[in-house]
């Protein structure tokens, strides 16, 4: 498959692992709001969109662009569903499964779904090396998921992180095979007016904690995680192989744990840092691999 020059290759590898930092953040933010807000995760979910959604309808568009035609709407609907299911499930899973636990089991879904998929789906060609990097990332998951989980509900959250990881591999694949997957107003409208409903009956305004430190965690999370890293990831997804996203953003989990030991006291076992090491080499040999296949930028 031809990959859009306009995009050159090394911004694209940036602009996906910038937008895998920023989940990873998120997901610790969304984790402090689940303990400390009083919010449930449809609830984080549904003030991620609205601030998105009301972000975007505050900035001046000028003229129409050629994704906010009526023609891109069904579009934006398709790609809102997909980012409610898969943020929902995913804060779902951190709830009941822990921070740590339920990255990694999302992100990690990532590689083998995304890289099969465009392989049969969009005939990508996974080298050599390519599937010696993802069959690393996920000797790397496994010695992870080793480490003890912190959530109530393990069980419940694994299933939701299963969940998230379909979800994203989804969005993934619809863009790399030409779909207007993009971080527009209408996708995060929609996916706002899915989650009411259900945010509305798990309570939508928050019932603990500093309005001050809700406030500013809830509109971090629908910026800096959400409106800008998804369009960061979108436009990495122009340039680079579906493979090598899916392992790019291996250093969301990596980010999660990281923030969980240091900011959560999260215990540091062997299997833990080695697990992460191999998550990163995995990240090293994609992206070098990138860079042969496509040549000079």
């Amino acid at each position: 498959m031809t990959m859009n020059a306009a995009v050159p290759l090394r911004r694209g590898l940036l602009s996906i692992s910038a937008a895998a930092v920023a989940w990873g953040v998120g997901g610790a933010v969304a984790a402090l709001l689940l303990r400390t807000s009083g919010l449930g995760p449809v609830a984080v979910c549904f003030w991620r969109f609205a601030v998105a959604a009301g972000c975007l309808a505050l900035v001046p568009t000028g003229r129409r662009r050629a994704g906010d035609r009526p023609g891109a709407r069904g579009a934006a609907v398709l790609t809102g569903l997909g980012l409610a299911v898969s943020q929902c499930a995913y804060f779902g899973s951190v709830q009941y499964a822990g921070l740590g636990l339920g990255t990694l089991i999302t992100i990690g879904a990532g590689p083998v779904l995304t890289s099969l998929g465009a392989h049969l789906l969009l005939g990508e060609r996974l080298t050599v090396r390519a599937s010696a990097a993802i069959a690393l990332a996920l000797g790397g998951l496994a010695l992870l998921f080793a480490a003890p989980a912190a959530g109530p509900r393990p069980l419940l959250g694994v299933g939701l992180a299963a969940l998230a990881g379909a979800g994203q591999s989804g969005l993934t694949l619809w863009a790399r095979g030409g779909g207007s997957a993009r971080a527009s107003g209408g996708a995060f409208t929609t996916g706002l007016l899915c989650l009411l409903p259900l945010a509305a009956v798990e309570g939508v305004l928050p019932t603990a904690g500093g309005p001050v430190l809700t406030a500013g965690a809830l509109l971090f999370l629908g910026t800096v995680p959400t409106l800008l890293a998804y369009r960061w990831y979108f436009t990495g997804l122009t340039a680079v192989p579906g493979a090598t996203a899916a392992v790019l953003v291996l250093l969301e989990p990596a980010t999660a744990v990281l923030i969980a030991v240091v900011c959560f006291g999260e215990p540091v076992t062997p299997a833990l840092a080695t697990g992460s090491a191999l998550l990163l080499a995995a990240i090293a040999v994609l992206t070098r691999e990138a860079g042969r296949s496509a040549g000079p930028a």
